[in-house]
């Protein structure tokens, strides 16, 4: 019988800490800002209240304000706050690839809002992008632990060093923010952490075989 020395698997999305194509995904993360600086910049200057257009809670009337409410902001500061997470945290998210990023991004955008459509205050209407932006940063935290990667815990424990106390977002607290939205994004960030590391998982290559030779 004789043996051969594993193969080491390609390095694919389970080690990788930034996008195989940083252009594009710069590109995307950009774009998606953009769009977030034109709605505000149009709700500015034309006579719309497109606030209005936020998560009404437990309301069917509102319920479509899960799709338009990351894109809405209470005034330039709230969406100057959100800018830098949104850039930063978008873009290493997208170290699996684009397509990846988009599924993990609609179920954040999707668990984050029908959480805040169910359990927030009453007569609240909620917008505003740090609901996705915590998905992605709890993406970030813990997506080398089901990895098993170094190379991204090392960047998670970057980023809970700097970033680390805004996770205290997911509490209640001040009733100006929506720590709803906080809270069930996180929870889609660790979700879709351990779904993409298991989809990742299963596309490695196996083990060669090597065939036993007659004695």
């Amino acid at each position: 019988m004789s043996t051969l020395p594993a193969v080491p698997a390609a390095p694919g999305p389970l080690n990788r800490v930034v996008p195989p194509n940083p252009k594009q995904a710069a590109l995307v993360v950009l774009g998606f800002t953009a769009l977030m600086y034109l709605v505000e910049l149009v709700d500015l200057v034309l006579p719309f209240d497109l606030d209005g257009w936020g998560i009404v809670v437990r309301s069917w009337s509102g319920l479509d304000g899960v799709i338009w409410a990351p894109l809405l902001h209470h005034g330039w500061e709230h969406l100057f706050s959100n800018t830098l997470p949104v850039l930063l945290f978008g873009f290493l998210a997208m170290a699996g690839g684009v397509g990846q990023w988009i599924a993990v991004t609609v179920t954040i955008w999707l668990v984050s809002g029908l959480g805040v459509w169910l359990t927030a205050s009453s007569g609240t209407i909620t917008v505003g992008a740090s609901g996705i932006a915590f998905g992605w940063l709890a993406f970030l935290l813990v997506r080398g632990i089901f990895n098993r990667s170094l190379k991204q815990l090392a960047v998670a424990l970057v980023l809970f060093l700097y970033w680390g106390s805004t996770l205290l977002g997911v509490l209640p607290g001040n009733p100006q923010i929506s720590w709803q939205g906080h809270l069930f994004g996180a929870l889609a960030g660790v979700l879709t952490a351990w779904l993409t590391a298991r989809a990742s998982r299963s596309k490695q290559p196996a083990d060669p075989v090597v065939p036993e030779l007659p004695a």
